[in-house]
């Protein structure tokens, strides 16, 4: 009995010691996952910085003759070195293309030239050596990377110098199996000037971004003005397109249907569906004075001034106020834009309209057709003491529609240099308004008749072109 109770209790010890081992090597390994999980998610926060920097700098003038500069401060940063330099290979030479800090450069017949902070940038960029000699060329040469932890212990870094070197880390840059180029950080920022394995990680880590970004100047500086130019109007394009609401959301019996398009590359026109709360629901069209990206630039500032706006929105009338405030304010003299605004409340089924400059709203009730015309100014072309807005308030009965539009539409000319005109484009509503077709048939009806009033696919399209159609269809 005594020799089977020892038995069971040195089991048992096993068995604890055997489930804390493995709850300890569990332990380990979740540890381990962490910290390799906070260590990709801080390389990804620092790729997307070092991305959204370096774009940013591309846009600003003279952004591609500073970007590599740009780039070497930031890695710099990253890593904590005095300095960096980054090398570029053309042909059988080594190019410095990007710099901070004071920094010894390397060539054939003086080993280490050290460069004063004092020097411009233009002496250092004249710079040039041969793959193959020099720490800076032999790495070119090998494509392998270099860490000298305390350079005073290493007898191939030279000692005498303008600018101590006590730790040095370079890189080779590869693309697609090629070496392009070479990246060199020297000194440590802090008192003791050595690197540590840390840093040497961090720094291997950020080749990988230099590489992309001295592609990525590449590529641009190689394209033609007009090239850059059709690259920005189709990034303007884009940013343009996603602004403006993909679909309508749900709001009760309210259906609404909408269509741009532009007359150049991007659009001065917009509309969008805001939410103010449960009940109203805001619904704009605007227009800005001229086309192209000034136009663009206008419309943007409006849609994100109404955005900002309806947090605090208490009427129409006070909203068109504060927009036209925002935009006497920013825009120049001779820009303003037109808006047609209407306020949707659903539980009243009532529609508040305003307009300020734009074109009037077309009203299809009982079979007949209302034409509304409130007073109201362009917006950003007066102050607010000489700037007036009125509002009108409808029922929106079941059946009813409601057409918001630019004036691209009803200004549209044909070979006669004919208009299409407001009379066309109210009877072209009311018609199919009768017929019973729905807010997405109307609009492509109606761009059919003005099409077919053009009747000459030469004559371009003379200005902006918007339409909005707002349907109760209980």
């Amino acid at each position: 009995m005594y020799e089977i109770s020892y038995n069971a209790i040195l089991y048992f010890v096993l068995c604890v010691i055997a489930i804390l081992t493995y709850l300890i090597l569990i332990r380990k390994r979740f540890v381990f996952c962490r910290s390799k999980l906070k260590e990709s998610l801080h390389r990804i926060a620092e790729t997307n910085n070092f991305m959204s920097l370096f774009s940013e700098n591309l846009g600003r003038a003279q952004g591609i003759e500073n970007s590599m500069n740009r780039t070497a401060s930031y890695v710099a940063d990253i890593i904590g070195a005095q300095s960096v330099c980054i090398f570029r290979l053309e042909g059988e030479s080594l190019n410095v293309v990007g710099m901070i800090g004071a920094f010894p450069l390397t060539s054939a017949d003086r080993k280490f030239q050290y460069v004063k902070p004092r020097y411009s940038a233009d002496e250092v960029m004249r710079e040039s050596f041969k793959v193959g000699e020099g720490i800076i060329g032999r790495i070119a040469a090998d494509g392998n990377s270099l860490f000298i932890r305390d350079a005073a212990e290493d007898p191939s870094v030279p000692h005498n110098g303008t600018v101590p070197i006590d730790s040095l880390m370079a890189a080779p840059l590869i693309h697609e199996g090629q070496v392009t180029g070479v990246i060199c950080a020297i000194n440590n920022r802090r008192r003791r000037k050595i690197f540590g394995k840390e840093q040497y990680k961090r720094f291997k880590f950020m080749v990988n971004q230099v590489v992309i970004a001295q592609n990525f100047i590449e590529v641009y500086s190689n394209l033609s003005e007009q090239q850059r130019i059709n690259q920005e109007l189709d990034f303007a394009r884009q940013l343009q397109a996603s602004l403006l609401p993909q679909s309508f959301p749900a709001w009760g019996q309210f259906m609404v249907h909408s269509f741009s398009r532009s007359a150049k590359e991007v659009s001065g026109d917009f509309f969008d569906f805001v939410e103010i709360d449960e009940n109203r629901l805001l619904i704009v069209v605007g227009d800005a004075c001229g086309k192209g990206v000034p136009a663009c630039m206008i419309m943007a500032m409006t849609r994100s001034f109404i955005r900002s706006s309806v947090s605090g929105f208490s009427t129409l009338k006070n909203l068109l106020f504060e927009l036209n405030d925002n935009l006497y304010r920013d825009v120049d003299d001779e820009r303003f834009i037109t808006l047609a605004a209407c306020l949707i409340d659903k539980r009243e089924s009532t529609i508040e309209y305003a307009r300020a400059g734009h074109t009037p709203l077309f009203l299809y009730i009982r079979k007949h057709i209302r034409e509304m015309n409130p007073q109201g100014t362009a917006l950003g072309m007066l102050p607010r003491e000489l700037a007036e807005f009125d509002t009108v308030t409808f029922e929106f009965t079941p059946g009813a529609s409601v057409m918001l539009f630019s004036d691209g539409i009803n200004e549209q000319i044909n070979e006669a240099n004919e208009e299409y005109g407001l009379n066309r484009l109210r009877d072209t509503f009311e018609w199919n308004s009768k017929q019973g077709q729905d807010s997405k048939m109307i609009i492509n009806n109606i761009l059919n008749s003005v099409d077919e009033f053009v009747d000459d696919p030469s004559i371009p399209q003379a200005d902006d072109q918007t339409m909005v159609i707002i349907r109760n269809a209980v």
